[in-house]
């Protein structure tokens, strides 16, 4: 299983489309295997759901996502965890693994006129 999370300063930011590195983490029997902090190609529609599907990323987990990325998200595969809160990484997705990760709010998407709807 493969874990994304768009980070700033070593923590999950809820600015999903505009962030400038992703933390990809690999998990293997319930345990992290791997980490990689790569950054991601321009900003543009459509293009961080095949770029994330092409590193084989299983789960996204943000602060917020909009409905139209969900969507192509959904079409690649890959599920979306939202309301995340601002933590690093590796507890993040141990919580996971752990059933214990507590979101709340969509941090996008609650105001049809927000940045993150395109």
């Amino acid at each position: 299983m493969k874990f994304a999370i768009p980070m700033a300063m070593g923590k999950l930011t809820t600015h999903f489309g505009h962030c400038r590195e992703f933390c990809i983490m690999d998990v293997e029997d319930g345990n992290i295997t791997d980490t990689q902090v790569l950054e991601p190609p321009p900003h543009e529609p459509g293009v961080l759901p095949k770029w994330l599907h092409e590193k084989g990323v299983n789960v996204i987990i943000t602060g917020g996502m909009g409905q139209m990325a969900k969507q192509l998200f959904a079409q690649a595969g890959i599920d979306v965890v939202t309301g995340a809160p601002a933590e690093a990484p590796e507890t993040l997705v141990k919580a996971y693994l752990e059933k214990t990760l507590v979101t709340g709010e969509n941090a996008c998407g609650h105001d049809p006129n927000s940045p993150c709807q395109h």
